[in-house]
């Protein structure tokens, strides 16, 4: 992304902006406990699936990574850390930016730009893509799903992440998170757009991918942390592999 375009007074509000989506006690506070536990995931079923070296200094080295609403890039530059190629994309141009200043400041090297799946114009093809609590504020959830299998390439792996549809989700990830702990603004999610694990499951089927793998991500209150868990009654994260 060029930014030089861009008046230095701006430059400054996307950089403070920046500062605010990496503080671990900030506003995505709750994404910052979030986020390890979804990564554990990714980067283990990543290194089995291609059979990387588990010590070397930066296992996913020659690995094409895209990531599908990357926000603020805290999912991104981690993988970029390990060594993988990634690039990010997200349909507000302020996440785009806020995300690049904080990897140039962070000496990494990640391609990020202002696109939505549908609208992606490029050429080449990824190893692995991540849909990560994305699906559930698109429009046509098949479409979407659709274009973002046809980025994939042979072999290569899918990773969804969203909330299922059951009365325990409503209940906690919709009515709790946002108006009770206020882990997310309020008015955030539509509970009509959750998915079933299921749905999931026949989405990438239709696409011609096979299911691998999938996991509960779930919050302990009292320890105030989130874990994987067998139970997916509410977040939870499906890996397909295209075949």
């Amino acid at each position: 992304m060029d930014i030089s375009s861009i008046d230095d007074t701006e430059i400054e509000k996307f950089r403070n902006l920046s500062k605010e989506w990496w503080k671990h006690d900030g506003k995505f506070k709750t994404l910052h406990k979030f986020n390890p536990v979804r990564l554990s995931f990714i980067i283990n079923t990543i290194k089995n699936h291609y059979n990387l070296n588990e010590d070397d200094h930066a296992p996913l080295a020659g690995i094409n990574i895209l990531d599908i609403g990357c926000g603020g890039g805290l999912i991104s530059e981690p993988l970029a850390r390990l060594g993988a190629s990634v690039t990010g994309i997200d349909a507000l141009e302020k996440n785009c930016i806020t995300a690049k200043l904080h990897a140039d400041d962070s000496n990494l090297k990640i391609n990020y730009f202002q696109s939505t799946v549908e609208e992606l114009n490029i050429n080449n093809k990824f190893d692995v893509i991540l849909n990560l609590e994305v699906i559930e504020h698109v429009k046509n959830q098949n479409e979407f799903i659709k274009k973002s299998c046809d980025l994939v390439n042979a072999n290569g792996l899918m990773f969804i992440a969203t909330i299922n549809k059951t009365i325990f989700s409503l209940v906690f990830a919709k009515f709790m998170a946002e108006y009770v702990l206020g882990f997310l603004p309020k008015g955030t999610h539509d509970w009509n757009k959750f998915l079933t694990p299921e749905d999931v499951y026949a989405m990438l089927l239709q696409n011609q991918f096979d299911v691998m793998d999938s996991i509960g991500i779930n919050y302990n209150p009292i320890k105030d942390s989130w874990n994987q868990s067998k139970n997916m009654n509410a977040n939870f994260l499906v890996a397909g592999k295209k075949v």
